[in-house]
């Protein structure tokens, strides 16, 4: 990969690569999940510190086998083995029942693919039957083995009783002098024992990832996949090229989605949610009948229905929208509460503040939260009018139906019903002159 980060922790989708496997491993109901790591040392669980598996050191990179060796000391007999690929994230639940179904007591099943270019794998060899022999690698293979379309992926269900006979077989008589996880269908073959070869549904859910460019292309087509089940599920995306889902999208009916929208982590759309283009949404729920307008980024918030968010609005964590919010372009909201009808249009800061239902926040306001130590709660009652380039100078209590003057800095509770203005006086000098700079000689 040519990077300082261990392969398996490169990301796909914003997450390792690695945590995807974990994922559909996961999915399968699992006894245990084993994962054995060499390259990166400590790096791969430390970058995985909540993962449900059990960690396996292989101290010495001496192949597939070796590394599945690793783990055999913790599974019993009577198990069956499914072995994948820190490497080759895309694989699908679907593929690996299939796999799984394929193995019994006494066989074992590989899963394979079929490529236009073979340049780089094992070879899948059957005999005249179409029973599989062996697999052999690249740097093995003779002239006509080259040949073969059929590879093999390295994902593999067996027996455990049988996977350790077969592993504590293996010899490293080859050109890489590693234990190859490969040689154990050949065993198998001379034990008399069927092997069964499943072809992969699809070819990038077979396939490693070993460079860049090839992650790229993965990249591509998760997007691809994802973006394939929001349609399926009845979103209109205005080019399926141009998003990323990165997490779980739940949506209601009707919804717009334009192009270059990031969604990531657990994210829920109302019906007839619109999102424009370029925005980034995260662990986030948007209420029904909400447009987004272009460039927003919103992070783990809470927008109710009918709201109108945009363009070029921000919103951080722990924010919470009514009905009918209205949040405009250049405000920023920051665990804040808004309620039913508020509206914040131009240019302004809402954070650490409780704002109640009806609210207009003149352009230029801000909440003067932080003092230096600690942050600081602003309150805005319902109905209140909330003047042009304000700064609520917090802890502060508008109260209900008070209007703020424009320009002013408000450091005590405003009352109810009442109009409040904190304004230097305005003063003209006369006779003044702007300064000049003086000329060099």
């Amino acid at each position: 990969m040519k990077s300082d980060l261990p392969k398996v922790l490169q990301p796909l989708a914003g997450r390792p690569m690695l945590e995807h496997v974990i994922e559909c491993a996961r999915s399968l109901d699992a006894t245990d999940i084993q994962v054995v790591y060499g390259y990166g040392g400590e790096r791969v669980p430390q970058a995985l510190p909540k993962a449900p598996v059990s960690w396996v050191l292989q101290k010495e990179q001496l192949g597939t086998g070796h590394a599945v060796m690793q783990a055999m000391p913790r599974i019993p007999d009577d198990h069956q083995v499914l072995v994948l690929y820190g490497d080759v994230p895309l694989v699908r639940r679907e593929a690996l029942l299939q796999l799984i179904a394929a193995a019994g007591a006494r066989s074992l099943a590989v899963l394979s693919v079929l490529l236009e270019d073979p340049t780089g794998y094992g070879r899948i060899v059957r005999d005249a039957g179409k029973q599989v022999v062996r697999i052999v690698e690249q740097k093995d293979a003779n002239h006509k083995e080259l040949a073969i379309r059929e590879v093999n992926t390295g994902l593999l269900c067996a027996p455990a009783a049988r996977l350790r006979h077969w592993l504590n077989g293996l010899g490293n008589d080859n050109a890489q002098r590693e234990f190859y996880l490969t040689d154990i269908v050949a065993a198998a073959v001379r034990e008399g024992l069927a092997v069964s070869a499943v072809i992969a549904p699809t070819v990038p859910e077979a396939l490693g990832i070993n460079d860049k460019l090839q992650l790229a292309e993965m990249e591509g087509e998760y997007r691809r996949r994802r973006a394939g089940e929001l349609m399926l599920a009845g979103a209109t995306l205005a080019d399926p090229a141009r998003i990323d889902v990165r997490g779980e999208v739940e949506i209601g009916c009707d919804v717009f989605i334009d192009v270059n929208v990031v969604l990531v982590g657990k994210v829920k759309l109302g019906s007839r949610v619109k999102i424009g283009p370029n925005c980034y949404v995260r662990d986030t729920e948007i209420g029904d009948d909400t447009e987004i307008f272009p460039n927003c980024v919103i992070d783990k918030a809470s927008i109710g229905p009918q709201c109108n968010i945009g363009p070029f609005a921000r919103f951080r964590p722990s924010s919470t929208l009514g009905t009918a919010v209205h949040i405009g372009n250049f405000v920023e909201v920051k665990n804040s509460q808004l309620g039913d009808g508020t509206k914040a249009n131009h240019l302004t800061y809402l954070g650490d503040a409780v704002i109640g239902k009806n609210v207009n926040v003149g352009a230029g306001t801000i909440t003067v939260n932080y003092d230096g130590a600690h942050k600081h709660r602003t309150t805005i009652e319902d109905d209140v009018h909330i003047g042009s380039g304000n700064m609520l100078v917090a802890p502060v209590t508008i109260e209900k139906g008070a209007n703020t003057g424009a320009g002013s800095t408000i450091t005590r509770n405003a009352p109810a019903g009442k109009l409040t203005l904190a304004r230097s006086r305005q003063v003209t000098i006369e006779g003044w002159q702007r300064p000049r700079k003086q000329t060099k000689p």
